[in-house]
């Protein structure tokens, strides 16, 4: 896949699954934007200093003027969000404050972060990929995480009624929805599971570099499954 002079938004750019999605991309040619809310995430991000990347500090991703500020300039090709959150907890354990931390943390942002994408985007064409996630495909999989599960959920419509507003201007949108990656803060919280059946972050990142990059001519509207073996 070539990304040679394509600009793309990275949401979630410092994380474990982001850090794999934008070493590949700079590797393939593309410039990066990269937002970012803790410096010491942004601080300990390997790619940066590299020439192609641009690390822009926001406030929070679900506040609108904070989304404007990382897409304002540069013509885009490609806007992929990975930013989101998760908290578990029982629906009677969740108040409506934790429950809209994730909406907010989760659902909004990607809205967001589209509504802007689609906005410089234009009718030049382009890709969105949003991250999903299991339990918005296998709701039962939900019990014990509800809030994040309705926030995950919603961003699996919004990839869908988006793919189908914005097709007529050549952009074509779709989601990856990941089991439990390998990442070392799973392999933290759950030292007893059998890490081999996770994903690895490079794996997920490949599907998503597919969705975003131009050798995808036809696919939009897709929720794809990254299990590995899991």
């Amino acid at each position: 896949m070539d990304f040679s002079g394509l600009h793309v938004v990275v949401s979630g750019g410092t994380g474990a699954l982001g850090t794999a999605v934008v070493g590949s991309l700079i590797a393939m040619g593309a410039s990066c934007t990269v937002p970012y809310v803790h410096e010491a995430e942004a601080k300990r991000f390997p790619h940066r200093g590299d020439a192609k990347v641009k690390l822009i500090t926001v406030s929070d991703l679900a506040d609108e003027a904070s989304v404007a500020k990382v897409y304002a300039g540069e013509k885009l090709w490609a806007s992929i969000h990975i930013a989101g959150g998760f908290a578990p907890g029982k629906v009677v354990d969740t108040d409506k404050r934790a429950l809209m931390a994730q909406i907010d943390g989760n659902l909004v942002s990607c809205f967001l972060c589209c509504r802007a994408a689609v906005n410089a985007m234009a009718s030049g064409g382009g890709r969105i990929v949003n991250v999903a996630a299991r339990p918005a495909l296998e709701w039962r999989t939900g019990a014990g995480m509800a809030a994040y599960t309705i926030a995950k959920t919603g961003v699996a419509a919004l990839t869908v009624a988006l793919a189908e507003e914005a097709a007529k201007d050549g952009i074509l949108v779709n989601a990856v929805a990941p089991s439990i990656m390998d990442t070392s803060a799973n392999r933290a919280a759950m030292p007893k599971a059998d890490f081999a059946a996770w994903p690895k972050v490079e794996e997920v990142a490949a599907t998503i570099l597919f969705l975003a990059s131009p050798d995808n001519r036809v696919t939009r509207g897709a929720i794809v499954p990254v299990y590995g073996k899991s």
